[in-house]
């Protein structure tokens, strides 16, 4: 076969959804990047622009919904709706909407009254009815660009586009494919226009019907013309500047993905991406046509360059989806060993119940296969498709459940760089596994409700600390860095407080500075909660003696870990009640264990080594024991302190043993205490844990208290999750009402200060090296360890020129000796100097209380803020 002539024009194809043609000023975007593609021709060819365009924002949605409302009755108020919102846009435009779109609206009504008349809405109709969508918004839109000076000619996207189905089923209407080879024919009967302006989503069937071609089928329809027309280049415009190495609902620090291969954005899309629909890819791979996705809400922003080499071919991985809403299909039997042409049988009952496959996992006597969520797989599917294989194996289908896919070049050879990270899945119910045969996914299925919060921290662990590169650029909070620092400013109290804090800032070193004001707020939410009859400050957190007498003031008490700590609270309150003082060492000496009897305080105790060993010292004491639920919590393994490698608490299935020991020793367990780690945003952990310790309790005749633990989590950006205090409260004010009614006990820690304290060092030294920019600071690691132990991520700002825009990524170290003292890589900051102040935000845990002298540096002093 010979390759055709080339064509004698230069074709760009621009393809806008939903959001992007939502409003007429957008539509003065769109007119701008036609412009300035029109503009770019190259010696001897002429550079020509088709515009694609979809549906308004929702408006395919509600077009969904309307056969089967019209069936049910009434459907007046959403016609009514559909057609104001078309006539919106066109008053805000200063077009005569009623006029313009007479035709399209009295389809609708057409065909909606048809619907309820015969009472049946055939996949043929839907169709039909869902192309109006198009139809509409391409009315207003040529309207539009012909009032930003342009004279684009029309193409109704149904006279270019074939669908390649003829059939009368659903899938021939609703989710068609075209044939995507180069179209002579298509390039000469668009050789007059230099602008031209069609539809997505839609074409025709050989009847002459109207068909789709699926939902997020007007990318597939820019791929389809960029193919045909053999283009230069595709340009997709949507509401997110690019792909991201994850959703960035997920998490905040997802990365923009510079450059993929038109494989890892096919891998991408299929395993849960959003931004591109998976079949938009075929045919622009095939025809070689480079991709672009770019942000019409951003347009200066560089987007995701698609191309058929990937930004960087080493080993790596550059995505973290997760694909919820899947069902799974278990068949088992030992009849399937070494029975030939089992797999074939299987297959084929898939094939005549109509159902797709898309994950599978097979073994000797088990075959698992996964089903993607699709709206038209409803129960009598399912239960033909069990019916079916039933006499082949036995069948279950879990409902529910969430891919988690790794996707990259080459992740075989980097299995063994995963390993840390995939043991957060040690204690999740793992339903299939799955390394696919191209070498780009690594995907493990879960329950649906793990799915999300294990693809943020697999993110977090593995792609966000990456440095740029041509593949990773800045983050999601990078890129809405700006916007969402100055409106979380109001807010933020070292924002209102900037100039007292520069006012403090050191000239060498670091400082850290806390505001009461913030901690009292903080302790005073902690006590109003209703459910929680005591609380505890874990403080460990911070033993500052200003914030101290601040959460004492608020009628907190305290949990201590060490007889320093309860020495030291001591000094401060010599009149404290040792009934609030909450003592929990871990692996402590007998004497430790000892003094606190004698001080009267609470005590938990952590094993069975102290009953078994120690006996006749919790003679006629009280007792509260802490056991390890098994559920490890928190962002990072160093925080989880629950599950097979934590070392605190006692298992479950030691409890017996625990409680006769303590029979044993004339002690009674008064109170049973889990903790299961620490940056917990989900408000139901608490009654998760409260609900493992209210059965655990019902062996214990004596127990009369619960302790829920802490770890309630403080967003370590203005675009993480932050808990629900009052949900918390809320769930477990159900649990109290349970008989027979147990105290609820709370040790929160970080939340009471975290948010109240700032880290301030001056910056020393900037330095440019392979493509990275370095702030050094007079502090580091030796001040504030949690990055480098933790993966910890805080935001930094230079307060010194704190309303400045940011222009470069850079990455905040400090100065102790040590490749691990970063504070934070890939930070959006402006153009800085030396001995500006950085304020390192959300420090005021876990900060001066873990510092050290390392490197002989002294670490931060502390000072406070009212």
């Amino acid at each position: 076969m010979t390759n055709p002539a080339p064509f004698p024009h230069i074709w760009t194809v621009l393809k806008f959804g939903g959001v992007s043609v939502a409003k007429p000023e957008n539509w003065t975007v769109i007119a701008e990047l036609a412009k300035t593609r029109l503009k770019q021709d190259q010696p001897g060819k002429k550079i020509k622009v088709l515009i694609v365009h979809s549906a308004i924002a929702d408006v395919s949605n509600r077009l969904e919904a309307l056969p089967d409302q019209a069936l049910a009755g009434d459907v007046g108020d959403l016609i009514a709706d559909l057609k104001q919102t078309h006539l919106d846009f066109a008053a805000a435009a200063g077009l005569d909407g009623a006029t313009l779109l007479t035709k399209p609206f009295a389809t609708l009504d057409h065909l909606t009254a048809g619907i309820a008349l015969v009472r049946e809405a055939s996949p043929r109709i839907r169709a039909e009815l869902l192309a109006l969508g198009e139809q509409m918004a391409g009315m207003l839109g040529l309207e539009r660009l012909k009032q930003e000076g342009l004279d684009p000619a029309k193409l109704d996207a149904r006279d270019a586009l074939e669908a390649v189905s003829y059939g009368l089923d659903a899938g021939s209407y609703l989710s068609n494919t075209v044939s995507d080879g180069p179209d002579p024919a298509l390039q000469d009967r668009l050789s007059d226009a230099d602008l031209v302006l069609t539809q997505g989503f839609v074409a025709r069937n050989n009847r002459g019907e109207t068909v789709l071609l699926g939902r997020g089928g007007s990318d597939t329809s820019a791929a389809y013309f960029a193919a045909k027309l053999n283009a230069a280049k595709l340009e997709i415009w949507t509401d997110v500047p690019g792909l991201f190495s994850a959703d960035p609902r997920l998490t905040p620090g997802a990365r923009l993905l510079k450059a993929l291969s038109y494989e890892e954005a096919q891998e991408i899309a299929t395993m849960g991406g959003k931004v591109l629909h998976p079949r938009c890819i075929g045919p622009v791979r095939r025809a070689g046509v480079p991709v672009e996705v770019r942000s019409t809400l951003q347009p200066g922003l560089a987007g995701t360059m698609i191309t058929s080499k990937p930004g960087d071919d080493a080993p790596q991985l550059k995505a973290v989806s997760v694909k919820s809403g899947l069902r799974l299909v278990v068949m088992e039997g030992a009849g399937m060993w070494r029975q030939v042409g089992f797999l074939a049988d299987v297959f084929a009952c898939f094939k005549q119940c109509d159902v797709s496959v898309d994950l599978v996992s097979t073994s000797e006597t088990n075959v698992t296969v996964s089903l993607d969520p699709e709206p038209g797989l409803n129960q009598n599917r399912l239960d033909r498709l069990r019916t079916v294989l039933e006499p082949l194996c036995r069948v279950k289908i879990i409902e529910d459940a969430a891919a988690v896919s790794l996707v990259g070049y080459g992740v075989r050879r980097i299995l063994h760089k995963l390993a840390p990270a995939l043991e957060m899945f040690q204690n999740k119910p793992i339903r299939l596994v799955s390394q696919a045969a191209n070498d780009l996914n690594f995907t493990v299925v879960v329950d649906g409700a793990e799915g999300r919060s294990l693809a943020a921290r697999l993110h977090e662990e593995l792609i966000a600390p990456a440095p740029s590169s041509p593949v990773f650029g800045p983050s999601w909070a990078e890129i809405n860095h700006t916007e969402s620092t100055r409106t979380q400013g109001a807010k933020s109290w070292w924002i209102t407080k900037r100039n007292a804090l520069l006012d403090r800032a050191p000239e060498t070193g670091g400082r850290y500075v806390y505001d009461l004001e913030t901690v009292a707020g903080r302790a005073r939410d902690v006590a109003s909660m209703i459910s929680v009859d005591r609380t505890f400050f874990a403080m460990k957190a911070n033993a500052h003696p200003e914030v101290l007498k601040t959460i004492w003031t608020a009628g907190l008490g305290f949990e201590c870990v060490s007889p320093g700590e309860i020495k030291h609270l001591i000094t401060l309150f010599p009149d404290l009640d040792p009934g609030r003082i909450l003592f929990t060492p871990n692996f402590a000496a007998r004497h430790e264990y000892a003094a606190a009897l004698e001080l009267g305080v609470n005590l938990t105790i952590d094993g069975l080594h102290p009953l078994t060993e120690w006996p006749e010292m919790f003679k006629r004491t009280e007792l509260i024991l802490r056991i390890n639920p098994d559920r490890p919590r928190g962002h990072h393994q160093h925080v989880q302190t629950a599950g097979p490698r934590a070392k605190f608490g006692i298992p479950l299935d030691q409890l017996d043993t625990a409680r006769q020991a303590a029979a044993n020793a004339g002690a009674k367990v008064i109170g049973l205490h889990a903790h299961a780690g620490s940056g917990v945003v989900d408000a139901a952990h608490w009654r998760e844990m409260g609900a493992i310790l209210a059965r655990a309790a019902e062996d214990f005749e004596d127990v009369r208290l619960l302790n829920v633990g802490g770890g309630l989590g403080v967003p370590d950006s203005t675009q993480a999750s932050a808990l629900d205090l009052k949900a918390v409260d809320a769930l477990l004010g159900a649990l109290k009402h349970v008989p027979p009614g147990y105290e609820i006990w709370m040790e929160p820690g970080r939340y009471l200060v975290a948010e109240a304290g700032v880290l301030l060092s001056r910056v020393t030294q900037i330095k440019q090296a392979f493509g990275t920019r370095f702030i050094g600071l007079g502090a580091g690691m030796n001040s504030l360890i949690r990055p480098a132990l933790y993966g910890a991520r805080h935001e930094i700002v230079n307060l010194t020129r704190f309303d400045h825009p940011g222009v470069s990524l850079v990455s905040i170290v400090g100065p102790i000796c040590e490749n691990a003292d970063i504070l934070g890589t890939d930070r959006l900051m402006p153009e800085t100097e030396e001995d500006d102040v950085i304020a390192i935000t959300g420090a005021g845990a876990y900060g001066a209380v873990m510092a050290s002298r390392y490197n002989l540096r002294e670490p931060a002093d502390e000072a406070v803020i009212r």
